[in-house]
């Protein structure tokens, strides 16, 4: 069975999926085709159930909960960390306020979180990799910073004003789940596809330094240092299974969205088992 698993061309996505490149995992029947594209052009693509398996951002779950069920690995969880805001200079949240935000996509999880914080913002849309250089530039007062930008900021002379992974920490608790990855609801044999992806996931983290070479392809230019330690954020044990605590952050990241009247409907969660 030909699967399409669509994930962003990041150093944590391919090495998840390092091992399907290899001979190490039997696929149980199912043939993947990798297709690569940003987070929001996924969480569109998934609005039209364009591929059987994809990341998205967990904030773009409820408005593809009726064609996609969520699986149980796979995710990017921020435990105390998560994406930022920079600024050229330190800003309060009362002087982010009426602030235009440069912002990667209205359906990001970092952007619904970011209204979680502030409430309203005034916002503009742009790809992610070319926030920092607006902000640096002037164009821009304040970016929301996901991906490798997270680490990398200060290199443009940025100062971090806001973790949204901590702020999230100390209002409730709980990691921030940003990207999760969910499989089509009409895909036949939704448990062994579940569990080739969930293999092949700890094959990673077992074979990390092979894994973390492939993953370094994808890295657009970054070293490997900084590479490495955004693999070992957003790939690990919450990666392998969200287990309880990283379920309940779910449930409760969509229950304050929800409330926030983000969504177009009520969100219904469902696992594949």
């Amino acid at each position: 069975m030909h699967i399409r698993l669509g994930h962003s061309p990041d150093p944590d996505d391919a090495f998840m999926y390092w091992a399907l490149t290899t001979d190490l995992l039997d696929t149980r029947g199912f043939e993947f085709e990798q297709v690569l594209a940003d987070i929001e052009t996924l969480n569109q693509w998934a609005r039209a159930a364009r591929l059987e398996v994809t990341a998205i951002s967990l904030a773009a779950y409820p408005f593809v909960q009726e064609d996609y069920a969520l699986l149980p690995h796979g995710a990017s969880v921020g435990s105390g960390y998560g994406p930022v805001l920079v600024a050229r200079e330190p800003l309060s949240l009362d002087d982010l306020r009426g602030t235009e935000i440069v912002v990667p996509g209205r359906m990001t999880t970092s952007f619904l979180v970011l209204r979680l914080v502030l409430g309203d913002i005034v916002y503009r849309e742009l790809g992610f990799e070319q926030i920092p250089d607006e902000v640096a530039s002037g164009r821009a007062e304040a970016g929301l910073l996901i991906h490798e930008g997270q680490l990398t900021f200060s290199e443009y002379g940025l100062v971090k004003v806001l973790d949204l992974g901590e702020w999230w920490l100390l209002e409730t608790g709980l990691p921030l789940p940003l990207g999760v990855n969910v499989a089509r609801r009409d895909v036949q044999r939704s448990g062994d596809l579940s569990a080739v992806l969930a293999e092949a996931i700890a094959c990673g983290l077992d074979n990390r330094s092979e894994a973390l070479e492939y993953a370094l392809q994808f890295g657009r230019g970054i070293d490997a240092a900084i590479a490495d330690r955004f693999v070992a954020m957003y790939v690990n044990e919450l990666t392998r299974d969200y287990g309880g605590e990283g379920r309940a952050a779910v449930a409760e990241l969509l229950r304050r969205g929800e409330e926030l009247g983000a969504f177009p409907a009520p969100v219904r969660v469902d696992w594949v088992e």
